[in-house]
């Protein structure tokens, strides 16, 4: 259970994920070097919102085809589990071949299906394709673009996951943009808004003074010690 509304959580969607993770590090120190994507993605839509949503977590492979008696059936367990968990959700991928994004599992199929199983968006190592085809506002973060599909199959879903650093269990909270992904705590949901306006404060102080005419280091000494007095 957790101790805020769906319409408290979608708040955060107002702000962008690096901003975010400037509220997280303020709300906790000692994490501030982990949960949050480090490499670079491709982004299908950048000109998109930022999303928010329970994580659903899956693995995939593409090389070589499925070992699986029924890979077809092991796929549509995949999709049920999409579909039962809670919404707003957001799917985090990761391809476990040794060059993820040999085959494309996001396309315009996909994306379709997805979002109509509530879902905000995709994370993932591996590859996409069909861009101007994709689900309309449906985002995704992906390694790769690839023409193809080759062999790629659902290996595991609802395990922890990692992708390009983001370690990711099924029901974390993803807030994604343009810019990566991260994973919100339970506990920070709520403490968020506060910390991002504390923040924002601190910020608007040095801005400001940048921008005035006349802007100079000593202005900048001066408004740096301003910022640091603000609460």
């Amino acid at each position: 259970m957790t101790d805020f509304s769906r319409e408290q959580l979608l708040q955060l969607q107002q702000w962008d994920t690096p901003t975010i993770c400037n509220g997280l590090e303020i709300i906790n120190p000692q994490s501030r070097n982990t949960g949050f994507s480090f490499k670079p993605f491709v982004c299908l839509q950048p000109s998109l919102t930022p999303a928010i949503g329970y994580a659903r977590t899956a693995t995939i492979r593409s090389l070589h085809p499925s070992s699986s008696t029924d890979s077809q059936a092991l796929r549509m367990q995949y999709y049920e589990y999409v579909a039962n968990g809670q919404n707003p959700s957001i799917v985090v991928i990761e391809d476990r071949d040794e060059h993820p994004g040999i085959g494309a599992f996001w396309g315009e199929v996909n994306t379709s299906i997805h979002s109509g199983l509530g879902v905000q968006g995709c994370v993932t190592n591996g590859s996409m394709r069909d861009l101007p085809d994709a689900a309309p506002g449906f985002q995704i973060l992906a390694g790769s673009v690839c023409p193809s599909h080759a062999n790629v199959h659902v290996e595991t879903y609802g395990k922890t996951v990692s992708v390009h650093g983001m370690s990711v269990r099924d029901g974390d909270i993803i807030h994604m943009d343009q810019h990566g992904a991260v994973v919100v705590p339970v506990e920070a949901v709520l403490k968020l808004p506060d910390a991002i306006a504390k923040i924002s404060r601190k910020e608007a102080i040095i801005i400001g003074a940048a921008k005035k005419q006349g802007f100079n280091f000593e202005k900048l000494r001066a408004a740096m010690a301003q910022a640091n007095n603000t609460q």
